[in-house]
């Protein structure tokens, strides 16, 4: 019998936590705060310990094995908050053959370069998922009646969906994929990713690796990663969005400066990069181009550029990037499920640029573009349709994935999918 909680919404990780509980002796599930972690290791655990309540947290600091219990698996919630749990799971583990014994959760991945403490990898013992905010599909504002399993088998039903309006595209931007927020009433939708923001600059930031840095700063530099929103924007980029903002004494100076608030923003599991891809795949294109920077939610983004309703609306540029935002955190949640991962691809010598790509286990993979609305999708098509002439190596299937649409189709001369992205799932 598992710790369940009532009113829990399925997610798509949860079918991982299940098979990794079988075959490793725990399961580290890792992401941003409040993206759900603890309730989902409460779906599969018997038993849990806190480690944000202190009793429980002076037992370990004594000896971690002072709070394990008995009935397994077992949630240890906020595990790096006393950072020896790790390596007392991964011996306890190593104790006996036995499988799904611990489920730890963490907000904060550890920096080895900065903790007075030596961690073993866990590797064989201690599996890691990583966790992200709630798809379209989760949150059930996608029907799934468009599946890309059934595309890659070349099995998609077409068929009418009903439009979805532009408000309730902006809605779903500016609300995200925070459990908390999914039916918050349309005037609060605003005030969980702000809130996070504030948490992340004022406290998280600083507790990361018990270092202090410039609060004012990282607002800054959140603020351009959410203008830059999926966007190539050089670190150079960033910097000069600084200086705009403020003048030159507040300024993040240098470039190993940025680069630890960028690695702190990772630790904290704000950002999930989309690395570039290659068709090659010893090509120096999949380790040494530009990765486009993401924030882990497009409500992140929204809240940091006081974007509303109202001003997405009034802006279909800052509008259809917000969208495309929104379309590559689902993929990326889709891609993971599918044991995939998402990449974006440009070609500086054809001048060819594909939006997402997803790339399967097997090795093949599948090029997507985005539009925010149907009068966009002649130029995905032909622009999907370049790519696919010049690559030798030809993706599996293709797709254009719409916010306002009616319908799921198949372009009869080049055979590219078209889907409404709120009928859209693994």
């Amino acid at each position: 019998m598992t710790l369940k909680r009532d009113g829990y919404m399925p997610r798509l990780v949860d079918s991982k936590i299940e098979k990794y509980l079988k075959i490793f002796g725990a399961v580290s599930i890792e992401g941003p705060k409040w993206c759900g972690k603890t309730w989902s290791g409460l779906n599969h655990a018997n038993s849990v310990t806190y480690m944000t309540e202190k009793s429980q947290r002076d037992m370990a600091n004594i000896d971690p094995k002072y709070i394990f219990l008995a009935d397994r698996p077992q949630l240890i919630d906020e595990w790096q908050i006393v950072p020896g749990i790790w390596d007392a799971v991964r011996h306890e583990c190593d104790s006996s053959r036995d499988k799904g014994k611990f489920i730890l959760t963490g907000s904060t991945s550890l920096d080895s370069t900065t903790s007075d403490e030596i961690y073993h990898s866990g590797t064989g013992r201690i599996a890691t998922i990583r966790m992200h905010t709630m798809s379209l599909y989760e949150s059930k504002d996608s029907t799934g009646e468009a599946s890309i399993k059934d595309m890659l088998q070349g099995q998609l039903n077409e068929g009418h969906t009903g439009k979805v309006e532009l408000e309730k595209l902006a809605h779903l931007i500016i609300r995200g994929g925070w459990p908390e927020n999914i039916d918050m009433v349309e005037d609060d939708i605003g005030i969980i990713p702000k809130s996070y923001i504030d948490t992340i600059v004022t406290k998280d930031m600083h507790e990361s690796d018990k270092r202090r840095r410039d609060s004012n700063k990282m607002r800054m530099l959140i603020r351009s990663l959410s203008r830059n929103e999926a966007t190539l924007a050089s670190n150079a980029t960033l910097v000069r969005d600084i200086e705009d903002y403020e003048n030159k004494e507040q300024l993040i100076e240098s470039r190993t400066t940025l680069t630890d608030y960028l690695g702190v923003l990772d630790r904290l599991f704000l950002t999930a990069n989309q690395e570039a891809y290659s068709l090659n795949y010893r090509s120096s294109a999949r380790v040494g181009k530009t990765a486009k920077r993401h924030l882990v939610d497009p409500s992140l983004c929204c809240a940091s550029l006081q974007l509303t309703k109202d001003k997405l609306l009034n802006d279909h540029e800052t509008f259809g990037l917000m969208f495309e935002a929104l379309v590559k955190r689902d993929l990326r949640i889709y891609a993971d499920y599918l044991d995939g991962y998402l990449y974006h691809f440009r070609d500086n010598s054809s001048g060819d640029e594909v939006d997402a790509i997803i790339e399967f286990s097997e090795g093949n993979y599948a090029a997507f573009e985005i539009k925010l609305s149907d009068r966009g999708i002649k130029d995905a098509i032909e622009s999907l349709s370049k790519f696919y002439t010049n690559v030798k190596r030809k993706p599996a299937f293709m797709c254009v994935i719409v916010g306002h649409c009616e319908a799921i189709m198949k372009d009869r001369k080049t055979g590219i999918y078209i889907v409404p992205i709120t009928s859209l799932k693994p």
